[in-house]
């Protein structure tokens, strides 16, 4: 949930503005399960929102209107990094997919996260902060569980109030198990995820057989609880997943609700979005990617 200062347009374009009231904005992506593709003729009647199983009135709905706040977050194992190499080579052409008001900050992980650009709205600091760790080996495992709280927090404390946020993350998905230099868990990953507002979007750069040593880990479930998307290379080049991955993010609608009960400042709340009945699609042909819950502040 974000609560931040700023505007947006309803659809009948009257300002909505998101300050110190209850408004729960969440971000949503309605897609087309046969051709994994998203709609573009979203309204608010076609989406039903319960919180901890009450039904909830969406009071606004916009899409592809609130810029984005995108952590970058590569993963600097040998397998990634030679991913990150090839992304560094098209990263300029991929970020053109980007508005002009998009801020964008640069992080990479081994043990801890380590933050290579701040957020910026300059593409070309951007492609050249990610073609410096291109270059560079990180020592160390990939500790993605205390990497992915800490851009969730650089997403917290200094993402755009108004934006929607996002983690784009870069993995194999073989994490290391917690060490005495890990500090957060991978609950408390999540916990910071749902209180930032974020979204986990991750880019898949291996799919290895489990390893007793670097078990697989759960890239797909952070996608999953937060109402991200994962995706797959697939044989495809990276910056071409990374541009339909920000595609994809374009294509995602924000709705808010004002919760329909009081509840005590740091209770989490389940949410779940799904299509209403009686709307104009039907569920069996769509499926809705939404974050599970939030914190109440």
């Amino acid at each position: 949930m974000q609560r931040a200062a700023g505007a947006a347009t309803g659809q009948d374009g009257t300002p909505t503005f998101r300050s110190t009231s209850e408004l729960v904005l969440l971000d949503v992506l309605v897609l087309q399960k046969k051709t994994n593709t998203s709609t573009a003729a979203l309204r608010r009647e076609d989406l039903q929102v319960l919180e901890d199983g009450t039904p909830q009135t969406i009071s606004f709905l916009s899409r592809d209107e609130l810029p984005l706040s995108i952590v970058m977050l590569f993963d600097m194992t040998d397998t990634s990094r030679a991913v990150l190499q090839r992304l560094a080579k098209g990263a300029q052409s991929a970020l053109t997919h980007l508005k002009p008001v998009d801020e964008v900050a640069v992080m990479v992980y081994a043990a801890h996260g380590r933050v290579i650009a701040a957020f910026a709205t300059d593409r070309e600091q951007t492609a050249a902060a990610i073609r410096r760790p291109a270059g560079e080996n990180e020592p160390g495992g990939a500790f993605f569980n205390e990497a992915v709280w800490e851009a969730a927090d650089l997403l917290q404390k200094s993402g755009s109030p108004p934006g929607r946020r996002v983690v784009m993350w870069l993995t194999n998905n073989l994490p290391n198990g917690a060490t005495a230099r890990t500090v957060h868990t991978e609950s408390d990953a999540f916990r910071r995820l749902h209180e930032s507002g974020a979204l986990a979007a991750p880019i898949l750069a291996l799919e290895a057989p489990a390893r007793h040593s670097h078990p697989r880990g759960d890239a797909n479930k952070y996608a999953e609880l937060t109402g991200g998307e994962a995706i797959h290379l697939g044989g495809k080049k990276v910056e071409e997943r990374l541009s339909q991955l920000i595609d994809d993010l374009r294509s995602r609608y924000t709705i808010g609700y004002r919760p329909a009960q009081e509840k005590p400042a740091g209770t989490f709340c389940k949410v779940q979005v799904s299509l209403a009945p009686g709307g104009a699609l039907r569920p069996k042909e769509w499926k809705v990617l939404a974050r599970a819950g939030y914190y109440r502040h």
